[in-house]
């Protein structure tokens, strides 16, 4: 009997090890953040082609209220022929709308304070499978309790993905992540370089009223 006690203290001991080292240490702003948000209205568009890029950046244009398809968006972004240019078409895309590429600081909590403010995030993740690796996806929601994330990504319109898991698979592509933002629309706690710098890519785009209106909307933000 005593032997069996030990056995399952065991069990138990080895069960709650291996849950603490499946989590990630949270930050102080996270845990300010809802515990569980979801951006239904966020479009979904199946697709698998080029990495998945081109349905990822419609469901992102289509939230701005662009009326696009995958198709469209991969013809814009010169695919097949300029897979090797892809971030670049993407902004010279997303600029001609008069819209901003922002990108996001490598860490997980300023993609889920923006996704908390709800904005979803456009980003590359490669998770090691030789079928589709690095892909596109759009991060749509997360679980702060449960540490899982929710995107759009290829196929699935609801991919679950660990908080542990996802950080791998975003650290193998780059840490790459980016908001598609109008000018008007500052992402929280907005790092006010970062947005001179997507206004000013504007701008050179020929999006002039554009840019002025991005940097118009930064005097507003706190410093």
């Amino acid at each position: 009997m005593a032997k069996l006690r030990l056995l399952l203290l065991a069990s138990c001991a080895l069960l709650l090890v291996a849950s603490c080292t499946s989590r990630v240490a949270i930050a102080p702003q996270v845990r300010a953040l809802p515990e569980r948000v979801e951006l239904n209205a966020v479009p979904f568009f199946a697709e698998t082609a080029f990495e998945g890029v081109p349905g990822a950046v419609a469901e992102m244009l289509s939230q701005q209220g662009v009326v696009t398809t995958p198709g469209l968006v991969a013809k814009k972004m010169h695919l097949p022929g300029q897979e090797s240019a892809v971030e670049k078409n993407l902004t010279r895309l997303v600029n001609g709308y008069g819209l901003l590429v922002y990108p996001l600081s490598p860490g997980l909590a300023d993609l889920l304070e923006q996704v908390s403010a709800g904005f979803p995030v456009l980003v590359r993740i490669d998770d090691g499978s030789f079928v589709s690796s690095p892909r596109y996806a759009v991060v749509v929601g997360y679980d702060r309790v449960k540490q899982r994330l929710l995107l759009r990504s290829g196929m699935n319109r609801r991919l679950l993905m660990s908080f542990k898991s996802f950080q791998s698979a975003w650290s193998e592509a780059g840490n790459w992540a980016i908001l598609i933002q109008a000018p008007a629309q500052l992402p929280a706690n907005v790092d006010r370089q970062r947005w001179t710098n997507a206004a000013s890519q504007l701008e050179q785009a020929g999006q002039k009223l554009a840019a002025t209106n991005a940097y118009e909307a930064l005097k507003g933000a706190p410093h």
